[in-house]
């Protein structure tokens, strides 16, 4: 590999002869052969455009000169809008917990590319980095990239799963099942019912996310280095924040209070909270589904999932759930995400929390994977499936819990005899109930009617 040499504070250091980075890169590629994981895209998408709010804001404060701050934005759009950007970022996530090396990384691109423009050397500190510190735009760009994320892809995704569930629910309306409480039998329900149950979760869960935004939306930017602003012009927040709402569409304010934003981790802690909430939705939505499509011969075989893919590679002819099994693995991982950034968020130690990149990962991998799920749930397991009558009306049939129905006229005890008597003989309760009651067959079939009971009251 042809190499050329990169001066630091520290030194001299080869470098790849074509790489956009420099020498503060090319030492945190050295020093961090950790994962083989840079850090996510969303996030350098985010500290791209922070950069550029940066440059923007610094050249209307005339800290940088029209061209110089001209030729950084232009060296923005011109990564952004290059396919595979993502090979000028190798910085590995596991690296130093202010996320230093991923600031420099860009800062150098930026700076190598704005050279090639502007009348004179641009610098990666000097200029690229003007007003800032790690310290306070790479708590930035988390919230930046988290709320970008949330609000261009999760909510949309949320929004189009709970449209899917409810647009189902609406031809299932006479559609009757036998209701479970313990996965046992329990008082028969619509099918309705329980997909509108499903939609209410996601609607919660959209509502919680959408709660968390303002927060979200509130930046560290203009605290640089440990939130007193050193070294950033007065307005300098104020005016970054105008810009970057204009550049993103979406609006960023300054925090009430730059020291929590640098020192602690609490409001992205927050946002993964509403994340696991969502996952344990899911979780259930997808259990449900699974033991409602078990069988079909042995299990209860109440609906039939669409048939995506052979379940076996030995038993021919099987087929499994797999959309609702990989929404659980998918609720699984957020989980276990949610748990690794409450221990990073612990990890604010006075003025900087240092376990940053790690929270941008995990984080940014749940909205992701959420955001991925929730299409394939509404498109592949949701919308498709179809209903077994003929297993529903058999339970129902069958269920000797719909004596429930009789306790305010003959009472508790003398129905549970009747239900007890139906289980040990396999016989319909409306059969035994007649045996054992003066109610005519005309009287119980109205008031063991499963329609009926499952619009509740007396």
């Amino acid at each position: 590999m042809t190499t050329r040499i990169e001066r630091d504070s520290m030194g001299e250091l080869e470098v790849a002869e074509n790489a956009l980075y420099a020498a503060q890169t090319q030492r945190a590629i050295n020093n961090f052969p950790v994962s083989g994981q840079s850090m996510p895209q969303p996030f350098i998408r985010a500290l791209l455009l922070a950069k550029k709010a940066a440059a923007q804001a610094n050249t209307k404060l005339e800290l940088l000169s029209a061209d110089t701050g001209a030729a950084i934005c232009k060296a923005v759009d011109e990564v952004l809008g290059e396919d595979g950007y993502m090979k000028h970022f190798p910085v590995d996530v596991f690296q130093t917990g202010s996320g230093t090396s991923s600031n420099m990384n860009a800062n150098e691109v930026l700076a190598t590319l704005a050279t090639r423009t502007a009348a004179e050397p641009v610098s990666p500190n000097d200029h690229v980095n003007y007003g800032q510190s790690s310290n306070d735009i790479i708590p930035s760009s988390i919230h930046i990239s988290a709320a970008l994320e949330i609000n261009e892809k999760l909510i949309p995704a949320l929004t189009y799963l709970a449209d899917a569930i409810k647009a189902k629910a609406a031809t299932l309306k006479d559609q009757i099942k036998t209701g479970r409480t313990h996965l046992m039998d329990a008082m028969p329900v619509r099918m309705e019912q329980s997909l509108l149950s499903w939609a209410t979760q996601i609607d919660q869960n959209i509502e919680a996310i959408k709660n968390t935004l303002p927060m979200l939306q509130s930046l560290a930017q203009g605290g640089t280095a440990v939130g007193t602003g050193i070294n950033a012009h007065e307005d300098f927040a104020e005016k970054f924040n105008q810009e970057l709402t204009e550049l993103t569409g979406v609006k960023f304010t300054k925090a009430a209070n730059l020291f929590t934003h640098i020192g602690t981790q609490d409001i992205a802690v927050s946002v993964s909270g509403q994340l696991k909430m969502t996952a344990v939705s899911l979780m259930k939505i997808a259990n449900d589904l699974r033991w409602m499509n078990s069988g079909p011969l042995a299990g209860l075989s109440e609906i039939e999932l669409e048939a995506l893919q052979p379940g076996s590679s030995i038993m021919p002819g099987k087929v499994n759930p797999v959309i609702p099994e990989a929404t659980a693995m998918v609720a699984a991982q957020v989980m276990g995400n949610d748990t690794t950034i409450t221990v990073a968020g612990q990890s604010g130690n006075f003025e900087l929390n240092v376990m940053l990149p790690l929270v941008a990962r995990n984080l940014l991998e749940s909205i992701e994977l959420i955001a991925n799920v929730s299409r394939l749930l509404a498109d592949k397991a949701i919308s498709s499936f179809k209903v077994n009558e003929d297993s529903l009306k058999q339970a129902l049939s069958r269920n000797p819990i719909l004596v429930t129905a009789l306790n305010p006229i003959i009472g508790y005890l003398k129905a549970a005899e009747i239900a007890k008597q139906a289980y040990k003989e396999g016989r319909p309760v409306i059969d035994v109930a007649l045996e054992n009651t003066d109610l005519s067959r005309e009287e119980l079939e109205r008031l063991l009617d499963p329609a009926k009971l499952t619009l509740g009251g007396l």
